[in-house]
């Protein structure tokens, strides 16, 4: 081989080198992209296989799903506790409500009221009236007129308090002393009398008993405390006398207005 022809040569090969058709110079470049390649493809391999970090993120959450359903079922009492106490104390609190409502209260009252003028009425040992005289009557009533002594004879008959033509009245408002007498059909030994004032109460300050033998006997004086329509109750031991008379006497003057006596029972007994 000539010069020129070695020349020529080497500038081929070098050529050639140059431009990685060489054997010996592409054999490192292989390795350095098959590297390059190697080295991406796990991370394409963990982005198309996105399903396990996937999966992995599930065992994650599959993970915690025991500190939720925990979480919930530790919640779950603590709230269905706190309910129970609230609707077992509700019960108390609306009975003592209603108990303690004015309507309530108020016929608590009367259904009292009701059963204590049964009782009264009720009475085995108590009598009523059956005739009646007085210091004087609205009107000058007599015999059995609206306003008359016989109006307090026999069982109560007024529901209100009131003024009411069922009741003895006396003739004047507030001119003091009045009286009222009444007979009963059997004596007895008396141990009470109720006296049902109706309308203007609270002005009888005397009751008197009368024996067999027509002498008075006084069983009470005092201070009238009598409100709205009730009984003035005078109690006193059992007489030694038999009496089937009652008088009471009113200072019509302490209670301003009309007064009036709708009933008066003698309580007692045959012994």
């Amino acid at each position: 081989m000539t010069r020129r022809s070695r020349t020529i040569g080497s500038l081929l090969s070098a050529l050639l080198i140059g431009c990685g058709c060489g054997t010996s110079s592409g054999a490192p470049g292989t390795p350095a992209t098959t590297t390059t390649i190697a080295a991406a493809s796990p991370s394409s391999s963990a982005v198309t296989p996105a399903p396990a970090p996937a999966s992995g993120a599930a065992a994650n959450v599959a993970a915690s799903a025991p500190d939720t359903s925990a979480a919930t079922s530790a919640v779950s009492p603590a709230v269905t506790s706190t309910p129970a106490p609230v609707a077992s104390a509700a019960p108390p609190v609306v009975a003592t409500a209603a108990a303690e409502s004015p309507e309530a209260l108020r016929k608590k009252v009367q259904i009292a009221w009701a059963l204590k003028q049964d009782e009264i009425k009720s009475d085995p040992n108590g009598a009523w009236a059956v005739q009646a005289k007085a210091s004087s009557a609205y009107h000058d009533a007599k015999g059995t007129s609206p306003y008359s002594p016989s109006q307090a004879t026999g069982l109560p008959n007024i529901e209100g308090y009131g003024n009411s033509a069922l009741a003895w009245v006396p003739k004047t408002p507030d001119a003091g002393i009045e009286w009222l007498e009444l007979q009963y059909s059997k004596p007895v030994h008396a141990t009470m009398v109720r006296v049902r004032e109706s309308y203007g109460s609270g002005a009888v300050m005397k009751v008197e008993l009368f024996d067999e033998q027509g002498a008075p006997h006084t069983v009470w004086t005092g201070a009238d405390l009598t409100k709205e329509l009730d009984y003035l109750v005078v109690e006193f031991p059992k007489t030694a006398f038999k009496s089937g008379r009652v008088k009471l006497t009113l200072a019509t003057n302490v209670v301003s207005g009309s007064n009036q006596i709708d009933a008066v029972q003698l309580v007692g007994t045959d012994q």
